[in-house]
């Protein structure tokens, strides 16, 4: 009986503070994941033996490490689904003037082109999503 009460216990224990790690989890797209990333690329040039891109990585991590905070991550972000955004409208004015040309190889390319955009914002959009900061 002694032996189950520390196991008891310790499990107890384990299924409770599992939620208060997953907390301190990054964000993607964060400061953090962006360090971890750069680190990943550092870890993997030294494997390769590519000391200049080794160099450059440590370069950039120190730079990201100085200059990153989330609020700059999160404005990049917001202006990526800004671009994109202009980007959709672009491709939908091209379109419309295809249309009215009535050239069915451009409308085809446009619809492409403009489904591609769309892919990208929605993308951009789910980023920015991922990384805003939960009430």
């Amino acid at each position: 009986m002694k032996f189950w009460s520390p196991l008891i216990l310790l499990t107890g224990l384990g299924l409770f503070s599992a939620p208060l790690f997953a907390a301190d989890t990054p964000q993607p797209g964060g400061c953090v994941a962006k360090s971890e990333e750069i680190r990943s690329q550092i870890q993997q040039a030294k494997t390769d033996g590519d000391k200049g891109q080794q160099t450059g990585l440590e370069k950039a991590l120190s730079e990201a490490n100085a200059t990153c905070s989330e609020t700059s991550v999160l404005k990049q972000h917001e202006q990526k689904v800004l671009d994109a955004k202009r980007e959709v409208t672009r491709r939908q004015n091209d379109l419309t003037r295809a249309m009215e040309q009535g050239d069915a190889e451009k409308i085809n390319k446009r619809k492409e082109k403009l489904a591609n955009s769309r892919k990208a914002l929605q993308d951009a959009q789910t980023e920015l999503e991922q990384i805003q900061p939960q009430d």
